[in-house]
């Protein structure tokens, strides 16, 4: 089969390899954002679908709009019977949908219905899901709406971060994709429609979903603090020995039975930084002061006795 990839982002990145690899089919090409300013000194960056095909001779796509005229004429013109799309970032319209001979396929880090959207990883971690995996969906005009080709489902681990499953995921994705494409291949290939009673929504996050409501329970903002590692980061403000307000990031916790008004900084023994929630108390493991280095709680609590409640 020739297909197109549209993606983005890392997790894409070995699916993307797979169809390189794979004798069964063409990579005709590959569409993907354009190339953007990166970190404090704005340098300009490739996406990482872009730089895993740099050293190869294919056809790499980057419009502004996916949806302009000629974006869509590029696309039509690399004839594939199939696109695949991970990790995009654009919604696709319906012209680019009908261009494939045969299927039009998203992966999705999710079991679909459930999690909807542009984060689903840190919505399961941050809603204590027991299970996740990687959906292969057949692509229509809705967001996450398609019928589901297939399911490929993992364990959530205890102490699972937004980071670490991403990274699991992404490698369940490969083969996923190239059982559907076998199934597609031989006109055997399932369509089951969601249920829509079911659907859950995971809406892009930005820097402040990460900011720590204390009043919440313990046991929810822990799973907050690995469900947003590392994007967006879970803070809090503090204020410094000034009274100068602070962004301290925290990077993980534990739960402590101990209680207080939420937001307070509590005596802390041998637990270095605790702070009292809604229902019970959070001791802090990593955490990193705005313009410092990241270190322990009890590194910092060390160097910073001005510590005060919020």
């Amino acid at each position: 089969m020739r297909v197109v990839f549209i993606g983005t982002g890392e997790i894409g990145v070995p699916t993307l390899r797979a169809l390189q690899d794979s004798r069964e089919h063409e990579l005709a090409g590959v569409v993907t954002q354009p190339d953007k300013p990166v970190g404090r000194d704005q340098q300009i960056q490739a996406p990482p679908i872009k730089a895993a095909v740099a050293a190869e001779k294919i056809s790499v796509l980057q419009p502004a709009r996916i949806k302009d005229r000629q974006a869509i004429e590029e696309i039509r013109a690399l004839q594939p019977d199939v696109i695949v799309v991970m990790a995009y970032g654009q919604i696709l319209p319906r012209h680019v949908l009908e261009i494939p001979q045969i299927a039009c396929l998203n992966l999705h880090a999710s079991l679909l219905p459930r999690w909807r959207g542009a984060a689903p990883i840190q919505a399961a971690i941050a809603a204590g899901d027991r299970e996740t995996g990687i959906t292969v969906m057949y692509m229509d005009e809705g967001l996450d709406t398609g019928d589901v080709l297939l399911q490929r489902k993992i364990a959530i681990a205890p102490t699972e971060t937004g980071g670490s499953l991403h990274d699991r995921l992404s490698q369940i994705a490969p083969e996923g994709l190239l059982e559907s494409l076998r199934l597609l291949a031989s006109e055997n290939a399932p369509r089951l429609p969601q249920d829509n009673a079911l659907a859950t929504k995971a809406p892009k996050l930005n820097r402040e979903d990460g900011r720590i409501n204390w009043s919440e329970p313990a046991e929810v903002i822990e799973r907050k603090i690995r469900a947003f590692s590392p994007w967006p980061g879970a803070f809090t403000i503090i204020a410094d020995s000034s009274n100068k307000p602070r962004n301290l990031k925290i990077f993980s916790a534990s739960i402590v039975n101990l209680s207080g008004k939420p937001g307070e900084v509590m005596p802390a023994d041998d637990h270095g930084l605790v702070f009292a929630t809604g229902n019970n108390a959070l001791a802090l493991g990593e955490v990193q002061l705005e313009g410092k280095q990241r270190m322990s709680a009890c590194e910092f609590a060390r160097g910073h006795r001005w510590m005060a409640k919020l």
